[in-house]
């Protein structure tokens, strides 16, 4: 059985293709459930690498039409991928809710900090920002709004060495997803953006080998999200290499949420 909940479209300006053009691929390499994530936009300001708050609408009538003209052949879920600031709950609970959204997948390229209102984590200076990046991702997880956290590991894309503060993030973040019953996902993705040079050698951005070695053993349960930018990315040769990174870790991935 092959499933996929992470998928994107051109709709988040940085990835290729219509949704159809994903259901399509989806069904020529027999998967059995594909989830729409896109990045989500946010009401009132436009955090970048998103759909336009305008589009949102149109993306979920799309998303339905296409659930019901493909239902005799796969299941399709509405989903989002989207960050975590404590006052956009309402706006959370109004798209589980009002809209409808089967999950939101927790994708937190930012996070809350007490001297400004975010910082992505691509830019965080050094590794002690990453203790605030797993405080943010607990709180969200708390409020029991996200069925999945999206490459919980996307912090070890930074240059800089691991250290304890890696081994204190990577504990806390595995730590709140068995607590709150939050599905961990190994990222594809990953292993598409290829081997980069880091300060303790040549390494995948993510998914990186020592968090994953401290979720063997945890009882957090896992999942292996594409992440497609592209149709042709719903599965291809990564999504294989993804399941034998877990195989080889003696990790049992779940397949449905």
């Amino acid at each position: 059985m092959k499933t996929n909940y992470h998928t994107h479209s051109q709709r988040c300006r940085h990835a290729q293709g219509t949704e159809e053009d994903y259901v399509r691929c989806a069904l020529d390499a027999g998967v059995s459930i594909l989830g729409f994530s896109e990045h989500a936009p946010f009401p009132d300001h436009d955090y970048g690498y998103r759909m336009p708050y305008e589009e949102l609408s149109d993306h979920f009538s799309e998303v339905d039409r296409l659930a019901e003209k493909y239902a005799s052949q796969m299941t399709i879920l509405k989903g989002l991928e989207i960050e975590y600031l404590p006052k956009y709950i309402p706006y959370y609970e109004r798209l589980l809710n009002e809209d409808h959204l089967d999950y939101l997948l927790l994708g937190e390229h930012f996070f809350p900090m007490p001297d400004r209102e975010y910082l992505f984590v691509a830019d965080a200076p050094d590794t002690e920002m990453y203790l605030w990046y797993a405080r943010a991702i607990d709180e969200a997880l708390k409020t029991g709004l996200f069925r999945m956290l999206a490459h919980p590991d996307l912090f070890a894309m930074n240059k800089l060495p691991w250290d304890k503060n890696c081994d204190a993030t990577s504990d806390r973040i595995i730590e709140s997803a068995v607590r709150y019953g939050v599905i961990l996902e190994l990222n594809a993705n990953g292993f598409r953006r290829g081997i980069h040079e880091y300060p303790e050698g040549p390494r995948l951005m993510y998914p990186h080998i020592k968090f994953w070695e401290k979720v063997v053993g945890s009882g957090a349960r896992v999942i292996i999200g594409s992440d497609a930018h592209e149709p042709c990315q719903v599965w291809d040769a990564c999504m294989p290499k993804a399941y034998d990174m877990l195989k080889g870790l003696g990790i049992e991935p779940i397949l449905t949420i």
